[in-house]
């Protein structure tokens, strides 16, 4: 008798620990680099990737959410970018899409660190439980010579000699 009041409990623990699935809409998301990205971008460049949207279910999608990611790959300094710096247009939020309709968003960026990166476009919906994200674009930003060693030279070259004269020549009126 007791094994038959425990074999119930026993299904009921297994049932609550496994995963619950919500359905939700279809959405197809794709993200792609502009061709007129650098092909090697440095420091400073402007890259734009663009995103599509897409409902493949039957019924429409209400209030969608979609948002940019940025991750840095570098080995030993893997984490999530803020995008404060890198990009103004950081999320679509309250488009709706019918059955088959789409959406395309273009993503434009300024690179500010250099590095590797992935970008990546997640998108939800009001009533969906779930984040579809899109497949990544990777890229590397190579870093940007600020510093040039022929602008350097000239002004340590001729401030000594600048500073000089004009010693002497406050030297000259004082006599």
């Amino acid at each position: 008798m007791k094994k038959l009041f425990y074999l119930p409990l026993a299904i009921l623990l297994v049932g609550l620990s496994s995963p619950v699935s919500f359905a939700q809409p279809g959405l197809a998301l794709d993200l792609a680099a502009d061709n007129a990205n650098p092909a090697a971008p440095v420091m400073g460049d402007h890259l734009r990737f663009w995103s599509t949207i897409t409902n493949t279910g039957s019924a429409p999608v209400q209030g969608l959410v979609a948002w940019l990611s940025l991750v840095e790959i570098d080995a030993g300094n893997e984490q999530p970018v803020d995008l404060e710096d890198w990009s103004a247009h950081k999320a679509v939020a309250g488009a709706s899409l019918g059955p088959g309709q789409s959406l395309r968003v273009d993503w434009p960026m300024r690179l500010i660190k250099s590095g590797d990166y992935r970008v990546v476009v997640s998108v939800t919906d009001r009533s969906g439980r779930r984040v579809n994200t899109s497949p990544t674009v990777q890229f590397h930003v190579r870093r940007k010579a600020v510093l040039r060693a022929g602008r350097v030279m000239a002004v340590a070259a001729v401030m000594p000699l600048l500073i000089i004269g004009l010693v002497a020549l406050n030297r000259k009126k004082s006599i």
